[in-house]
């Protein structure tokens, strides 16, 4: 079969996949599942009226320990009903995120955003009442619809069988954001909703959702600031350079009394999520001064250990060196001279 097109990014990551050649290549965390959808309880946090974080409830105590946490989430109530942010991995965590929405309000869910295409953030959304309005962004849109069951072997791949992954349905989008492009949506009583396309920042499929409010601005993260420190970014989708400037271009717009829901992580805010910036600033500068100097891939993994971020995080070692250094190498090589 000829392939007409260059796929990118997690694309290419599960075309790879797709054969037993490319799972032997993956590399593989020291435990699996990374975290038990099975074993998850979700919590609810109101940080204004009308205005909620979902977490687990290990979030307060793990994430500092440098354990990683189940995908976090959010809802808005507006004054013709709610707008929930993500749907989470499976049906038995959609529906402890769904009791949690019923415990404060009757009101129909309106809107229903996936901030990745990463089966964590979306697998619950055929679950949603079929009159729920899906927003995704257009990259997340096409590459689940076409590969989808691919997607969901990735995440039993990494969160383990048995954890109702299996049993996801896709559902498409109702409607999509372009990169570079921001949808605005205003939920009444002072409450507007920014979701931010500013293209990849940990992966193509990524969106923000920005709460603008006379209480208090919220934003939910989702995968690009996965969690504070010791947690580093997961860059395994094939980028770098990219990601480092609209990670820049999200810090910056946000202010220091914002509120920040990381896709994975304890609530936090600007200050919280700085350890995300700092990390890819020297992992760059680091990676930049090896091609300069000429180094091949195996010697810039061996000089840039960066034991300065290597803090206690349990996939720090798999993700830096497999996936991080790699990708930065690939993309600040590919870009010398230019």
């Amino acid at each position: 079969m000829k392939i007409k097109r260059i796929i990118t990014g997690l694309a290419f990551l599960l075309c790879l996949l797709a054969t037993t050649e490319g799972y032997a290549q993956f590399a593989m965390p020291d435990h699996v599942p990374i975290w038990d959808a099975n074993k998850v309880t979700l919590e609810l946090h109101k940080i204004a009226d009308n205005v909620y974080a979902v977490s687990p409830t290990t979030t307060g105590t793990e994430t500092t320990k440098g354990i990683p946490q189940a995908t976090s989430a959010g809802f808005i109530v507006g004054e013709k009903g709610v707008l929930l942010i993500e749907t989470m991995l499976s049906k038995g965590l959609y529906d402890q995120l769904y009791k949690l929405i019923r415990s404060v309000t009757p009101k129909p869910i309106v809107y229903a955003i996936n901030t990745s295409d990463h089966g964590d953030h979306c697998f619950g959304n055929y679950l949603l009442p079929k009159e729920t309005i899906v927003i995704q962004n257009e990259f997340c849109k096409e590459n689940l619809s076409k590969n989808y069951e691919n997607i969901k072997q990735f995440m039993i791949m990494l969160f383990g069988k048995g954890r109702g992954i299996e049993e996801s349905v896709y559902r498409p989008a109702d409607i999509t954001i372009a990169i570079n492009q921001t949808m605005k949506i205003d939920m009444g009583k002072g409450n507007s909703v920014e979701v931010i396309n500013v293209g990849t920042a940990q992966s193509p499929a990524d969106l923000f959702v920005y709460l603008k409010s006379a209480s208090g601005n919220v934003l939910w993260a989702g995968n690009p600031f996965i969690a504070e420190s010791p947690t580093i970014p997961w860059l395994f989708d094939g980028y770098f350079l990219e990601p480092v400037n609209n990670l820049n271009k999200i810090y910056n717009m946000i202010s220091d009394k914002d509120v920040v829901v990381p896709g994975h992580g304890r609530i936090t805010n600007k200050a919280g999520i700085k350890y995300t910036i700092d990390y890819v600033t020297a992992l760059k500068a680091n990676v930049e001064d090896a091609v300069q100097k000429g180094l091949t891939l195996e010697q810039t993994k061996t000089a840039v250990t960066m034991k300065e971020f290597n803090k206690g995080y349990e996939l720090f070692n798999w993700l830096h060196f497999n996936f991080n250094v790699p990708n930065a190498y690939k993309d600040i090589k590919q870009n010398a001279g230019k």
